[in-house]
């Protein structure tokens, strides 16, 4: 299968994905799929060799990437968060890839792994850590934007 002919399968996928939303106001499981789609297209990333545990995605210069994603249905609402990380993993790098309502990405954000080490162990005694360790909020403040789809790819990515 071409490349083109996966862009045709995801954009399909984020087209029904968002009618099956508006038509039963139920969510389907592709966030994760389009997010490392998405990281690995828009960050230049490739697809990391079989058996690399914990990795969605690679760097030219070997950095190894976990992929996290968030639909955000409506802005307006706080208190959305990722969810649970992978520490057992070999990943250097974190990402969280940002969706609008339509499926299509609006920023992607990265974070170092110390950084949400860090960010993971203040939140040790919070009650809400069991639905996701870190907050939106707290990742964008924490971390990097690397891209949005009013700038694309921002310099130091």
């Amino acid at each position: 299968m071409s490349v083109y002919q996966v862009e045709k399968l995801m954009e399909e996928t984020r087209r029904v994905a968002a009618e099956f939303r508006k038509a039963t106001g139920q969510t389907l499981p592709v966030g994760p799929e389009l997010a490392r789609f998405d990281a690995i297209r828009l960050l230049n990333l490739d697809s990391p060799p079989e058996g690399l545990s914990g990795v969605d995605a690679i760097s030219s210069d070997d950095l190894c990437y976990q992929i996290k994603n968030r639909v955000v249905f409506d802005d307006s609402k706080g208190g959305h968060r990722i969810g649970q990380l992978n520490f057992d993993g070999d990943w250097n790098v974190l990402l969280l890839v940002l969706l609008d309502e339509e499926y299509n990405t609006v920023e992607i954000y990265q974070m170092d792994r110390d950084t949400a080490v860090e960010a993971v162990d203040e939140l040790k005694n919070d009650t809400r850590k069991k639905r996701g360790p870190i907050s939106v909020a707290k990742f964008k403040a924490l971390g990097n934007l690397a891209w949005c789809v009013d700038q694309g790819l921002l310099n130091g990515t």
